[in-house]
């Protein structure tokens, strides 16, 4: 049992709900923080304690999980003035599980080691039902020594918990995937549109490409096209999932990322410019697969 020492856990939204929730099934004391008030609320009747600020977290746990929706907030959370590194006890272990800019993970890790903690990057993969079932993927970047002890809480929440490399590494590899996924949706929505239009049956196009060298993950696990597949989110007028305004952030990262290591992304370019359209067309909350309907509506693109 002299593992099972609280763990701080800041950050309850749709990701970082589920992923504390599995860590209290697993035995652990969990100690959590939200912005908004209410997030908590079902934490305190799981008998988890609720706190007034990162800080106080830092303050009653030795090792901190936070799930945060951009740069910006990781930084708040890490660094200002109620910030995690004002009260963290030396040698506790920051895992950061937000996506956010690999160079501003490096900026934690820094921030964190003049206080004697040590900060990990963690982002995941696999979106809401993945949380819930417990089975995310865990992209890791940090020290390697301190990876085990990382890996002991991450396997509680996910099912696959891969070591990246230094810091900054689990961000990078995230975002080279999320822009390969939205390039293939945008791919896989467009053929589908296509192939409609032509006078082909959706399912049957689907089967075809599933059976053949366009598959990819777009076409056979989370196809865009309304009553292809069920339980996803085509088939629920595209709530749920992962949405369209993290996509285009996410989308941004790797551009900006492009930029500074002088990378040529002209189809990651593209999906970004699309992801960042549909925001302003209102789909921002909508599944990223709905780019599909976004396609459809969009004769002049």
């Amino acid at each position: 049992m002299a593992s099972k020492t609280p763990v701080g856990f800041i950050g309850l939204g749709n990701m970082g709900n589920p992923m504390a929730k599995n860590l209290v099934k697993h035995g652990y004391p969990v100690i959590v923080y939200d912005v908004f008030p209410e997030a908590c609320k079902e934490f305190q009747d799981l008998g988890a304690q609720v706190t007034e600020s990162p800080a106080d977290v830092a303050e009653r746990a030795d090792r901190i999980i936070t799930m945060l929706p951009s740069s910006p907030h990781a930084k708040e959370v890490y660094t200002g003035g109620n910030g995690i590194l004002k009260k963290v006890k030396k040698g506790s272990l920051l895992i950061d599980s937000s996506t956010i800019d690999p160079a501003v993970s490096k900026e934690l890790a820094k921030a964190a080691e003049k206080t004697g903690a040590v900060f990990m990057d963690a982002p995941v993969s696999g979106g809401v039902g993945a949380a819930r079932a417990g089975n995310l993927t865990f992209m890791v970047g940090g020290v390697e020594q301190e990876f085990n002890a990382a890996k002991e809480l991450l396997t509680c929440m996910g099912s696959n918990v891969v070591y990246c490399g230094e810091v900054g590494t689990g961000q990078a590899a995230k975002i080279c995937n999320n822009m390969l996924l939205a390039i293939s949706m945008i791919g896989t929505a467009e053929t589908m549109n296509l192939g409609i239009r032509l006078g082909l049956d959706p399912k049957l196009l689907a089967k075809i490409l599933n059976m053949s060298s366009g598959r990819c993950w777009s076409s056979d696990t989370y196809n865009p096209v309304p009553g292809v597949m069920e339980g996803v989110p085509s088939a629920n007028n595209y709530q749920g999932g992962f949405g369209t305004t993290l996509m285009a952030k996410d989308l941004g990262l790797a551009q900006i990322s492009a930029t500074s290591t002088k990378t040529p992304v002209p189809l990651g370019s593209q999906a970004h410019q699309i992801y960042r359209m549909m925001c302003a067309k209102g789909y921002a909350l909508k599944d990223f697969s709905a780019v599909f309907q976004f396609l459809r509506e969009e004769e002049s693109l």
